[in-house]
């Protein structure tokens, strides 16, 4: 006896259609799954046979064999429990309801009982694609399940209850698809009103958010470097439809999407600590997972004690922070995952951390803050645009009872800022000034003849590389976007020139 029903698979972030073919036939009694299982798929007998015999049906006494096509790639993870049970069951006739239309996702407690997985909206979303009306998915997976409209979701929470449902008897009421909607902060989020002084840092950030670009904060400690990148969220836009879908579908593959959330909404923020792997970092493992590079996807990776980290995990980021796509090869296949972020990183300047502090003397060995720049490498420091510098904060600022600037005042001039470069750059497939092309760079940042010349009088005395004035190109263009200039001025490049010149004043040691 043979029968087929429907699931899907996931390799990285790409999905597929399975064909869960159950074949029944004579000879001695085997349970034999075929297909490329990994261990956790070929685990599935023992979980199929125990959920079927404790949810009172028959297990058959036949040579069993289940296929899960297409045999050429690998099928991974426990997601194949529930297919398989309702493909065997489907062969033996205790299930006679029409399958062709509807896909199962799920793994198996021995009892029955249908748990989580990882990857649902992707698999969802490819399900659609492929025409397919129906899916069944595990209760605690709905969440996801409300994010995809124009298909039919079930949420699963034991084998007994699908069943009703394919015989008839009580029918499962399908998800309600929920409509996207902003971002709503919710109060006592980090606020640049809590941050006294550091009037610099603070317009440096601004420039940052506004166009998306790459930041360097150096200072001592206690300057209110953390403080202040653990703010930049608050003054980012909010995520549209397509970068919600993206970033949650990242967050589903690795098992990071919270229960009960259908959406993320938020910019993410990812702070690793610096003792991550370069595989943690970038992403990787046996079987590769995204990392905090992509985690952070369409938010910002805020990279505190840059130094700190190893020269691998540093080094593993100068790829994908200029493509916005992090590629891993392994045995088992190549994985893509996306990684557009904001990079925002901070160091001290010295071990000590008070090299070139006004008040307080730097107690390290003659070489050791040199030794110690020297950990981040050119070409790293090269991608960052903003390099700024983040000084201690006086008495006078910190006891300033007067109220700074609110994060909601900054961003609603990012916002305008991003909404004329989304006008600019619409039909591209980028949305900031920070992802432009080199062509793009030359097309839409068009200087004065004054800029002009400044710049070149700063390519020569800074030494700057084609990469670094590609970058203040486009920083000036964001600079000039947050005044509302159509042009970008003497002033305006002034400022973004001014955002590369303390190489000078460090690295040069």
């Amino acid at each position: 006896m043979f029968t087929s029903v429907h699931s899907l698979g996931l390799f990285g972030m790409e999905t597929f259609l399975v064909e869960t073919e159950c074949d029944l036939s004579g000879g001695l009694p085997r349970f034999d799954i075929v297909g490329l299982p990994d261990t956790a798929v070929s685990e599935a007998r023992e979980r199929v046979r125990s959920s079927i015999k404790n949810c009172g049906m028959d297990f058959p006494v036949s040579r069993i064999t289940v296929n899960l096509a297409p045999a050429d790639i690998r099928k991974e993870g426990p997601l194949y429990d529930l297919p398989i049970l309702i493909a065997l069951l489907s062969a033996t006739r205790q299930i006679t309801a029409e399958l062709s239309g509807s896909a199962f996702l799920g793994e198996l407690s021995l009892g029955g009982g249908v748990r989580r997985i990882n990857g649902v909206l992707p698999m969802l979303l490819e399900a659609k694609k492929r025409g397919i009306q129906s899916v069944f998915i595990p209760a605690n997976n709905a969440a996801e399940g409300a994010s995809v409209t124009g298909i039919s979701v079930y949420p699963v929470a034991h084998v007994t209850q699908l069943l009703a449902h394919l015989r008839g008897q009580e029918k499962i009421t399908p998800v309600t698809p929920l409509h996207f909607k902003a971002y709503e902060s919710p109060p006592g989020l980090p606020d640049f009103a809590d941050v006294r002084g550091q009037l610099g840092a603070k317009r440096a950030l601004e420039v940052a958010a506004a166009g998306g670009h790459n930041v360097m904060m150096i200072g001592p400690p206690g300057s209110g470097k953390s403080m202040l990148a653990k703010r930049i969220p608050s003054i980012l836009p909010d995520m549209n439809e397509e970068e919600a879908l993206e970033t949650t579908k990242l967050y589903s593959v690795a098992g990071a999407l919270p229960a009960g959330i259908s959406l993320i909404r938020a910019r993410p923020f990812r702070s690793p600590h610096h003792t991550v792997s370069s595989a943690g970092l970038s992403g990787g493992g046996t079987v590769p997972h995204p990392g905090e590079i992509s985690l952070a996807h369409n938010g910002v990776l805020f990279l505190d004690e840059l130094p700190e980290f190893t020269r691998a995990a540093m080094e593993a980021l100068r790829q994908p922070i200029e493509d916005g796509t992090v590629t891993i090869s392994r045995v088992a296949g190549t994985f893509s995952y996306p990684c557009r972020v904001m990079l925002v990183c901070a160091m001290n300047p010295c071990p000590c951390g008070y090299f070139g502090h006004p008040v307080r003397r730097c107690t390290c060995p003659p070489n050791a803050p040199a030794r110690y720049l020297a950990r981040v490498s050119g070409p790293l420091l090269d991608r960052l645009d903003i390099h700024i510098e983040v000084p201690p904060v006086d008495f006078q600022q910190l006891s300033d009872t007067a109220n700074a600037e609110p994060s909601s005042a900054i961003r609603e001039r990012v916002g305008k800022a991003r909404a004329l470069q989304a006008k600019r750059l619409r039909g591209t497939g980028i949305s900031c000034n920070a992802h432009m092309s080199s062509a793009q760079t030359r097309q839409f940042c068009a200087l004065t003849a004054g800029a002009s010349a400044l710049l070149e009088k700063a390519f020569e005395k800074l030494g700057l590389s084609a990469r670094a004035y590609d970058k203040v190109l486009r920083v000036a263009r964001t600079i000039a976007d947050l005044a509302g200039s159509d042009e970008i001025t003497q002033e305006h490049l002034a400022e973004a020139v001014q955002y590369r010149s303390l190489d000078r004043k460090f690295w040069s040691l």
